[in-house]
């Protein structure tokens, strides 16, 4: 995959990434819309998050983003069509925008899925190439996605890792997984995928 090539666009990527999320996540923390069980910790904290958070959005992304480009490599020509995927991104931002609509008293959803609607309408009016692919590889990402979620929001285990404030969000889970979950996964990886791609571009 020569995959190594590019070490420099994908870690600059994921630091610049990490830094946006993390700054969400110490608001977020602070305003306990979700918080974290100790009982499960080191209790090493840095800006009051634990440092297995600070490590999350930097392993999760550097394993889900090879996900998508091994995809690419060992399957280059299986991707959507330009109008499936316009027709898939269209549906999902109506659906975003009603739901926006009804919630926005709900932290964690107006702002997970206000963030997931700008990139959207982004990638519709630009209309960027790589949701073709990643459509693709993000259903691939949720099987790993669900079983270690699912673990740090208790499934299989006494207690959640990590817990949610169920009058921030729509309150509908996916076992134990708040189904805003998936569209803040969508977000942080997409946007890697988006920075990766345009530092390539930028190397002769």
């Amino acid at each position: 995959m020569n995959y190594i090539k590019w070490w420099k666009q994908v870690f600059l990527s994921i630091f610049i990434v990490a830094f946006l999320f993390i700054v969400w996540d110490i608001i977020f923390t602070r305003n306990g819309v979700w918080g974290f069980n100790n009982s499960y910790l080191t209790g090493l904290y840095i800006f009051n998050l634990p440092i297995e958070e600070w490590l999350f959005f930097i392993c999760i992304p550097y394993a889900s983003i090879f996900i998508h480009y091994a995809f690419q490599h060992f399957f280059p020509n299986i991707r959507l069509s330009v109008l499936s995927t316009r027709t898939i991104t269209i549906a999902l931002i109506l659906l975003i925008s009603a739901i926006l609509i009804l919630n926005l008293d709900k932290a964690y959803t107006f702002y997970n899925y206000g963030f997931l609607l700008l990139i959207l309408v982004f990638c519709l009016f630009t209309k960027n190439k790589e949701l073709e692919v990643f459509y693709l590889t993000f259903l691939i990402i949720l099987i790993p996605f669900f079983i270690v979620n699912g673990i740090l929001t208790g499934s299989f285990i006494p207690n959640e890792v990590v817990w949610y404030n169920d009058l921030e969000n729509l309150g509908i889970r996916i076992g134990t997984i708040p189904i805003e979950d998936i569209g803040y996964a969508f977000n942080m990886l997409f946007l890697n995928i988006l920075l990766i791609e345009k530092f390539k571009s930028t190397v002769k």
